[in-house]
């Protein structure tokens, strides 16, 4: 690859004084992190900027993810040209895992992980599966009694799914998370995840496609392109609170660690959720404080930088969650 290889994407970019979407060719350096953005109606440079002070970096762009420039949410559409299909499809594999029923509780542990070995989590969502529904996950299997096993625990409660993307996505997914008999895991790739947290072969901790066809497939799966709401989410409504963890703490790979936190202080993540917000949706998030603290539009740019991971938090006492939650956060100014 040579230096400060250029990279071309399609961009959306919905401009809310006009309610339009606009369309445009992104044009990423890689070396120097400088980005040129053309309007393609028009035909003209519509902002050039190095972004050497908040640098996007090439892991972050692919199909489907979006990013901030200078306070712009722009969505990646597709490919800009051969050349940067060519070096990023090869580059930046998809895969699907989960965590299954029995095994929620390390679910901080196996994202920590996840980050460590350069992966990046795209989609990120807690759900519950219904029984049909698991019989359509499962249609291949061919053993009968192992299929109607798996249903009942998959069924048994709610599962985390994520969609990872990196270099060889699916075969590192694999290693990371070992033999299907955590007894073998344990023999053969101790640090594994299966050996870590895994039983049994039904009971092993998580799930990972077995290849780039079954990935695709089991993306759809979790997280149509229809956007329709498949399956039945986990939250309670009352006797809990919300936390969440902001575009830069994702980033630095610290959201594993901050869900660890959590559960260490005795709270349940009930519910879990990764989605990106645009700026009018952060401004309304944040709008109690708007006026009230000067920091308000440094606060909206960062919750609309990028994506966020959204929980719903309960604990022992339902009632004195918030207050006792506040209290681990610890005040706004670290």
């Amino acid at each position: 690859m040579v230096d400060d290889a250029r990279f071309a994407f399609i961009v959306e970019w919905y401009e809310e004084i006009a309610a339009r979407t606009r369309t445009f060719q992104f044009f990423y350096y890689s070396k120097s992190k400088s980005i040129e953005m053309f309007d393609i109606k028009t035909r003209k440079m519509f902002l050039k900027t190095n972004l050497s002070a908040c640098p996007i970096e090439l892991q972050d762009l692919y199909i489907g993810a979006s990013i901030n420039v200078l306070g712009r949410q722009l969505k990646i559409v597709e490919y800009g040209d051969e050349f940067t299909k060519r070096k990023l499809m090869s580059r930046l594999e998809r895969t699907l895992g989960f965590i299954k029923p029995d095994s929620l509780d390390k679910m901080g542990d196996i994202i920590d992980a996840i980050y460590d070995r350069g992966l990046n989590i795209a989609k990120l969502r807690m759900c519950r599966i219904g029984q049909s529904d698991a019989f359509r996950f499962y249609q291949d299997q061919t053993d009968l009694g192992a299929m109607n096993a798996k249903v009942n625990f998959l069924t048994s409660g709610p599962v985390l799914a994520f969609e990872l993307v990196g270099d060889n996505a699916v075969q590192r997914w694999q290693e990371m998370i070992g033999p299907t008999d955590p007894a073998k895991a344990r023999a053969e790739a101790a640090s594994s995840l299966r050996a870590r947290f895994g039983k049994d072969n039904l009971h092993n901790a998580v799930h990972g496609a077995d290849g780039p066809s079954s990935a695709a497939r089991e993306i759809e799966f979790f997280f149509p392109s229809s956007q329709k709401q498949v399956f039945t989410n986990c939250v309670l409504g009352s006797g809990s609170t919300c936390c969440v963890v902001k575009p830069h703490a994702i980033k630095a790979g610290n959201a594993g660690k901050i869900i660890n936190a959590i559960q260490d202080a005795g709270f349940t993540v009930n519910t879990i959720q990764m989605f990106t917000l645009d700026k009018a949706n952060a401004e309304e998030f944040y709008e109690v404080y708007k006026g009230v603290v000067h920091e308000y539009p440094g606060m909206v740019n960062e919750l609309a930088s990028g994506p966020v991971i959204a929980m719903e938090i309960t604990g022992k006492n339902s009632e004195q969650v918030p207050m006792a939650f506040r209290e681990l956060c610890g005040p706004m100014d670290p």
